[in-house]
């Protein structure tokens, strides 16, 4: 079922600060929160710390663009790579 909700233009500027993507929906937005912030899943300084990282909108940028590129077989630089120009 499809319902509509009401919101004053300041809430929605702020949901449109916490979209991982400007193409991502209300729905997913609000689920993502919920989901993402659910106070038994987590301790208070937890919720806090997720709070945080939600309400920072290049955060949430970074990580779904990570995602994508993970989800596109870019797994970055392998380890021994790394550890060979480290010279470790």
């Amino acid at each position: 079922m499809i319902t509509t909700i009401q919101l004053d233009n300041r809430l929605k500027e702020k949901l449109d600060k916490l979209k991982v993507h400007h193409r991502e929906s209300y729905n997913e937005l609000i689920s993502r929160l919920i989901n993402n912030c659910s106070p038994s899943k987590m301790d208070k300084e937890s919720l806090i710390e997720t709070i945080e990282i939600l309400s920072d909108p290049e955060t949430m940028r970074e990580i779904a663009e990570s995602i994508e590129r993970i989800n596109k077989g870019d797994l970055g630089t392998p380890i021994e790579q790394v550890r060979k120009e480290l010279g470790l």
